[in-house]
This record gives structure tokens, C-alpha cells and sequence, in this order.
């Protein structure tokens, strides 16, 4: 049986596959901050791990083909064969072994790199409260009573503490080179800490599809001196613009490819007022048409905290307590 040829322009295949690859930025095995380069190492210790079985077993592939290829007569021919306690013992003991290493080290890892887990540090770290809009990031700096739309700036080896939540559908917040990313719910908190060990502007976006203007949903984030950033403070203050309630509900409409905005004052309520327009004074969901800001949440808030909320009234579900 004749085998039928492919096509010459086939031959091109991984050399276009390559040039394609080329392009990529491995952000992620580049990391700047301590958590990205803790996060590296487990990948590259897993990836490792893993090709001790991957790349025997390819080898082992083409060995037996050429083997016991057809026109080699010298090869043993065991019909009959059925067993090998050498092969079991290989085919078993390997695998568990990588396995109960791979465990070892996501038991402690989970641990070291919990999300919620604030960094240790001399320096006093710096908040930062993230709202996921559609399409665009808010930030509002609580200490330093100014906000900024897809740019944030802190001091290099300062430690971010990142409170996060949504006003919209369901994203995530992530800066690959800086490490974890994590998700932003409405009506939900969620935190993380991170750390730049380096200066530089780095790429932050939504990693979760979020709809039409998801891919312009970028900021970035600079990790600047001491002195670099008391001028970028100073910049955001320079501004004209305020975020109150009235301007927020403007800023809180879908748009896309938001370009960067700075606010000198910001309404201290603001971040805890997105943060419970959903809920009822009892802390639970609220269902129905919800507000005038956006799509209803369903989760629960299980902060315990008692804030005032900006929202307007909103309406509760036919046969609600509330």
C-alpha cells in the first residue's frame, strides 16, 4: 500500500509554529515581585518533575519501534508474556513518588502563597481598593483620598494590599509579572498582596472574558522610588476631577478602551458603597430589578462589616423579609 504524500508546503509547519511563538511574552516566567518569583519556581519545579516520566516515555516510544521493527529478526518474540514485577514496580513507584512531591509542595505552597495572606515586611504597606467596571479598572487609594482609572503607582518593595470586588459581571485581577491573580465579584470582597522587587510598568488586565470590551480591559501598574511616587501623588492631586456618586454613575457605564483618569478627591464612602449596594441591611443578597448601576449579584457578603451604603433603594424579591 502505497502511503500518500503531503503536500510540500506541510514541511513549513513548525518553522511557522515557531515564528508564532516568537511573539509570545512570557510574563509570567518573568517575574518582578517575590510572590511571581515564588509562583515561578513551582512551576518550573512541577514542569520537571512531570518530564521524568514524559521524556522516558517518549524515548522508550521509539526505542521499542525500532526494535521490534518487522525487518528485525533478532528480536525476542514472547507471545506468551505476561508480567514483570521490574515493570510494575517502575510503572507504580515513580509515579506515586512524583505525586507525593507534587503534594508536599502544594500543601505548603497553598500556605506560603495564600492570596489573603499579608506579606511580611519592615515597610508599612499601601492599600489600594479595585473595582472591575465595564470595561476599565477603578482604583481608589483609602489613605491617599484620590482614585485613578487603569494606572496604579506604588513604591518598589513597599507590600499592596489589594481589596477587590466588582460592579459588574464576574473578572479577575491580575499583573503576571507581580504573581496571583484573583477573582472580583460584586457584592463580594476579595483580597490580595503583592510585592514589586523591582522598578519598572508593568501589564495588569481582567483574565476572566467578560464581554465585548473585555480585551481593552488593561491597566498598568509602576512601581516607582519613594520619590517617584510622592510625585505621581502629587500629579493625581493637580487634577481638576472629583469621584462622587454623580460622577462615579457616569464612569460606571460601559465604555471601552478607557484612557487613564485621575481623581484628586474621591468620596471615602465610595468602595464600601459598591461593595453593599447589592445586599439588604441583613447582609444577604438582593434579587429582583436590583439598582439603576448595573446587573444584580446574588452572592452573600460575609465580611461582617457594618457600612453605609451609596446605592439607590433597590427592590427585593417577592416574599423577601426584607
Amino acid at each position: 500500500m502505497k502511503i500518500p504524500e503531503l503536500p510540500r508546503w506541510t514541511r513549513f509547519l513548525p518553522g511557522g509554529a515557531l515564528l508564532l511563538l516568537a511573539g509570545c511574552n512570557m510574563t509570567v516566567l518573568d517575574p518582578k515581585g517575590q510572590i511571581g518569583a515564588d509562583e515561578k519556581n513551582i512551576i518550573l519545579i512541577a514542569t520537571w518533575l512531570m518530564l521524568l516520566v514524559v521524556v522516558p516515555v517518549i524515548i522508550l516510544v521509539f526505542t521499542f519501534a525500532w526494535k521490534y521493527r518487522a525487518s528485525n529478526k533478532n528480536a525476542r518474540y514472547e507471545p506468551d508474556w505476561s508480567h514483570s514485577t521490574g515493570i510494575e514496580v517502575v510503572v507504580w513507584l515513580i509515579p506515586c513518588l512524583i505525586i507525593l512531591v507534587l503534594g508536599i509542595i502544594t500543601w505548603k505552597s497553598s500556605h506560603d502563597l495564600d492570596p489573603y495572606k499579608p506579606i511580611e515586611s519592615d515597610v508599612k504597606p499601601i492599600t489600594i481598593e479595585a473595582v472591575a467596571l465595564n470595561w476599565k479598572w477603578l482604583f481608589i487609594y483609602p489613605e491617599l483620598h484620590i482614585a485613578t482609572v487603569n494606572e496604579i503607582a506604588f513604591p518598589v518593595n513597599t507590600p499592596v494590599n489589594f481589596k477587590i470586588t466588582s460592579d459588574s459581571i464576574m473578572n479577575s485581577f491580575f499583573i503576571p509579572q507581580l504573581g496571583s491573580q484573583i477573582y472580583a465579584m460584586a457584592g463580594m470582597e476579595t483580597k490580595l498582596h503583592l510585592i514589586a522587587n523591582e522598578a519598572g510598568s508593568y501589564d495588569g488586565m481582567s483574565a476572566n472574558y467578560s464581554g465585548g470590551g473585555f480585551s481593552g480591559m488593561k491597566f498598568k501598574a509602576k512601581a516607582v522610588s519613594n520619590f517617584d511616587f510622592e510625585q505621581w501623588v502629587k500629579q493625581v492631586r493637580a487634577s481638576s476631577r472629583e469621584l462622587n456618586l454623580a460622577d462615579y454613575e457616569q464612569l460606571a457605564k460601559p465604555s471601552e478602551k478607557e484612557p487613564v483618569t485621575l481623581f484628586a478627591k474621591v468620596d471615602p464612602q465610595l468602595y464600601h458603597g459598591i461593595l453593599h449596594k447589592y445586599m439588604d441591611g441583613a447582609g444577604g443578597a438582593i434579587a429582583g430589578n436590583g439598582t439603576s448601576f448595573g446587573p444584580v449579584c446574588t452572592s452573600r457578603n460575609t465580611l461582617g462589616e457594618s457600612q453605609v451604603s451609596l446605592a439607590a433603594p433597590a427592590k427585593s424579591a417577592p416574599g423577601s423579609n426584607s
